[in-house]
C-alpha cells in the first residue's frame, strides 16, 4: 500500500472510531452541555464526522489502485480539513459554548471541494 493510501485508510478509520466515540459520549453529555441546542449540534457534528469518515476510506482505498495522484491527495486533505473545521467548531460550540466564527462555513466549504476534487479526479482517471 503506498503512502497515501495508508495515511488516507488510517485517517479515515480514526475519525470514524472518534465519530462513534463522540456520538456515545455526545448523546450523555448534551444534557449538561452549555450551549441549549448541544443535541442538534452534536448530532450534526457526529453525522458529518461519520460520513466523511467513510470520505476518507474512500480515498484510501482508491489511491491503493491507481498511480499516485495529487488530486486524491487534495481530495483527502480537503476532507480532513472539513471534518477538523466544521466538526470542530461545532463540538467547540456544543461542549464548551465556544463560537469559532466562521470554521464551520469554511469547513463546510472544504466538504464540497474535497468531494468536487474526487469527481475530478475520477473524471481525469485513466487507470482502465
Amino acid at each position: 500500500m503506498n503512502g497515501t493510501a495508508r495515511f488516507f485508510v488510517i485517517a479515515g478509520a480514526l475519525v470514524l472510531a472518534g465519530g462513534v466515540a463522540l456520538g456515545a459520549v455526545s448523546a450523555h453529555a448534551a444534557k449538561s452541555a452549555p450551549h441549549p441546542e448541544a443535541a442538534r449540534l452534536l448530532q450534526t457534528a457526529v453525522q458529518y464526522q461519520l460520513v466523511h469518515g467513510l470520505g476518507l476510506l474512500a480515498v484510501g482505498i482508491l489511491a491503493r489502485g491507481a498511480a499516485p495522484s495529487r488530486l486524491l491527495a487534495t481530495s483527502g486533505a480537503l476532507l480532513l480539513a472539513g471534518i477538523a473545521a466544521f466538526c470542530g467548531s461545532l463540538y467547540s460550540l456544543a461542549f464548551a459554548a465556544v463560537s469559532l466564527g466562521l470554521l464551520a462555513p469554511v469547513g463546510g466549504a472544504a466538504f464540497m471541494a474535497g468531494w468536487v476534487v474526487l469527481a475530478l479526479w475520477a473524471l481525469l482517471e485513466r487507470g482502465d
